[in-house]
């Protein structure tokens, strides 16, 4: 059932589609961007020192790592990692995603509470991903609803953890956006360009999040805990 179920391509294809739009979304704005100077001429990690300056997050190391869009700040080790283009880059697209990690570092500064919650969720969810499809196919296989039951409930804090990340990171975009104007690295006109680059790379957590919804509503059907029958 779940090796080729037609049913969980039709399930997921919105998600599917959704998530390929916004992955070509997301590089062709960049790509845009990335061809854009800052009228400030700061690099991404020049301007990341600033805005953490300027917020009152000491003691956040900014370091380069390799990969495309691979940036990243992690929460505890108060570590800001940037990619090559956006560690020394300095177009608007580099100070749009540098802006943004910084906004996760004023979130952790400021005990965000929705990242507060999704910090705690990681290693659940991170457990319930890996084991919940192992569960699943070993409950359908053997005709176990208990263990399909836990699959589906280990899985389910995967799409929490989803839920609660959607808002933190447009908080982290948004934060991004106000720090970059008030400390003059981009003008309001710029800040349409940076908006456009941010505003791309939500959508893939959009997307992440629809993929994650509609993979339950899947379970919960062939589980017969919805529409109240099981294959």
């Amino acid at each position: 059932m779940l090796w080729f179920d037609p049913m969980y391509f039709l399930i997921l294809a919105p998600g599917l589609l959704l998530a390929m739009w916004a992955q070509m979304r997301v590089q062709m704005a960049f790509s845009r961007a990335k061809q854009i100077p800052a009228q400030s001429g700061y690099t991404g990690a020049q301007a990341a020192a600033r805005l953490l300056h300027a917020a009152g997050v000491p003691g956040v190391e900014i370091e380069p790592v390799e990969g495309f869009l691979s940036d990243h700040y992690v929460p505890g080790k108060r570590v800001l990692r940037l990619s090559p283009d956006v560690y020394a880059g300095r177009s608007l697209a580099a100070l749009g995603v540098a802006a943004h990690e910084c906004g996760h570092a004023m979130q952790e500064a400021s005990r965000y509470p929705l990242l507060v919650m999704r910090n705690g969720l990681v290693p659940l969810a991170t457990v319930g991903s890996n084991l919940s499809w192992l569960i699943l196919v070993v409950g359908f296989l053997l005709h176990l609803a208990g263990l399909i039951y836990i699959g589906i409930a280990a899985f389910a804090v995967t799409v929490v953890f989803q839920l609660v990340n959607l808002p933190v990171e447009f908080d982290a975009s948004r934060r991004a956006r106000i720090a970059l104007v008030d400390a003059g690295l981009v003008s309001a006109e710029e800040d349409r360009t940076v908006a456009n680059v941010l505003n791309a790379a939500a959508l893939t957590y959009v997307a992440a999040t629809v993929t994650a919804v509609l993979t339950l509503l899947y379970f919960l059907l062939r589980s017969g805990l919805l529409g109240g029958r099981r294959d």
